[in-house]
């Protein structure tokens, strides 16, 4: 039986592609394996979204190749951003890569395969609309106890910064149906946790009934039995509405934790990016969110070193984030991308400034998150088991404040034998820059 080795690099979006690819293949017999050295075919599902995701997976294809030429691996298959982005330059530099895959035709996979096993080679790239008809299991990755719910492909948004637009195509909506069939056969395998992701989740269903439909679809979701937790991620601030803070405060299932990746606080550099909010707009909307969910953690994103900032923009930035407290946040250097309008804007800034500014974000925030951490101290929260530490009597778990890979911990030291999926209620004891120390009540 041959085996196959998936690679799936970049976001979760693309783990849910890779997911169902695992399936598609699955059902028709082959095997998996983690093992380069074991792989007879070698799938790489690629990420551009920055200049280091493009990177990483150039030099994965280029090393997955080296096993095609030495005849253990018999087809080499990439798949994803990067093919999508790049097909020819793959095509041109690259030999070894016996199939390349478009953002929108993983659901070809098999025949692809089938293709290149016999002699051939393949290529497919749908356009970019609608949506891949996929009839197979997904094969979850993540443990099956969380798993991701993509619930939209695309964006409309445009932002001077970003490709997504262009190798992903426009907002397109996951009919509802499907999705409340996916998650309940998600609880059926034992997922207890929905995280929903798109590019842009906040903007659900605005393409197929008219109107922003996120607030209706967690109403359906909230409704599955075996499903404990839903989270949100990707909500951009601007459209974060009534109808979807009711719907997070009734829903009992739903966590209160929002991702809004805001990018930055100067109304300028916002602008010059393509951001549809100023600072005020965001002021109001945070101010907002924990005046009607007082206990919501929030999350954000921002870009340090984006075309035009100065170290008057980044002080503001600081300040803003300074009075903002965010409970989680990420910062990343501005990376050009090609064929976006950011690239081509004339005042670029040197990346050492790029890097001190990202460096004095992150340290900032660090001390915010330990005195909010310390405010915890003594509060009890009920969480989800996400392991063991190896030789210990410790587990580690994750609170509603916490989304999986991004977010902190919480280190349980118990005698009690617990599982992973488990949900436990903690008391916090101590506390970290990122992590939290608890014991169960």
């Amino acid at each position: 039986m041959m085996k196959i080795l998936f690679i799936s690099l970049g976001c979760d979006k693309n783990l849910v592609d890779t997911e169902y690819m695992i399936g598609i293949l699955g059902e028709k017999g082959y095997a998996f394996t983690d093992e380069e050295a074991e792989a007879d075919i070698i799938v790489i599902n690629t990420c551009c979204f920055i200049n280091d995701a493009k990177e990483e997976s150039i030099q994965m294809i280029l090393r997955m190749a080296e096993y095609k030429e030495m005849g253990s691996c018999k087809a080499l298959l990439v798949t994803g951003c990067l093919a999508q982005r790049y097909q020819h330059e793959i095509e041109r530099e690259i030999p070894q890569v016996d199939a390349i895959l478009g953002t929108n035709a993983y659901d070809a996979i098999a025949e692809a395969l089938n293709q290149v096993l016999v002699g051939g080679t393949y290529e497919n790239f749908h356009a970019l609309e609608g949506l891949p008809k996929v009839k197979a299991r997904r094969v979850l990755t993540t443990g099956g106890h969380y798993a991701h719910l993509k619930i939209a492909e695309g964006c409309d948004k445009h932002c001077t910064y970003c490709i997504i637009p262009k190798i992903r195509g426009s907002y397109r909506s996951i009919p509802m149906e499907e999705l409340i069939d996916s998650a309940k056969e998600l609880a059926a395998q034992g997922v207890k946790e929905l995280i929903l992701v798109a590019q842009e989740t906040t903007l659900y269903g605005i393409d197929l009934y008219g109107k922003k439909s996120l607030h209706r679809l967690l109403d359906e979701l909230n409704r599955i039995e075996g499903i404990q937790w839903i989270r949100i991620l990707y909500c951009y601030p601007e459209e974060i509405d009534d109808s979807l803070i009711a719907a997070i405060k009734r829903n009992e299932k739903v966590c209160h934790y929002l991702d809004l990746p805001i990018q930055h606080a100067n109304d300028e550099i916002l602008k010059r990016m393509g951001r549809r909010t100023t600072q005020a707009d965001l002021r109001k909307i945070i101010q907002k969110l924990r005046n009607e969910i007082p206990d919501i953690a929030l999350r954000t994103t921002l870009i340090c070193g984006f075309p035009g900032e100065t170290e008057k923009k980044h002080e503001e930035l600081m300040y803003f984030i300074n009075e903002m407290e965010f409970d989680r946040l990420g910062a990343f250097m501005y990376s050009p991308e090609e064929d976006t309008p950011a690239e081509r804007f004339p005042d670029q800034v040197e990346e050492e400034i790029k890097q001190r500014w990202q460096q004095e974000v992150m340290e900032l925030q660090e001390e915010i998150i330990l005195e909010a951490n310390e405010k915890l101290i003594g509060r009890e929260l009920y969480c989800m088991v996400e392991g063991q530490v190896s030789g210990e009597n410790v587990y580690v778990g994750r609170t509603y404040r916490d989304a999986p890979d991004v977010d902190g911990y919480i280190f349980i030291d118990t005698e009690t034998i617990l599982v992973s999926g488990d949900f436990v209620k903690v008391r916090v004891t101590g506390a970290y820059e990122y992590d939290l120390i608890g014991e169960i009540v």
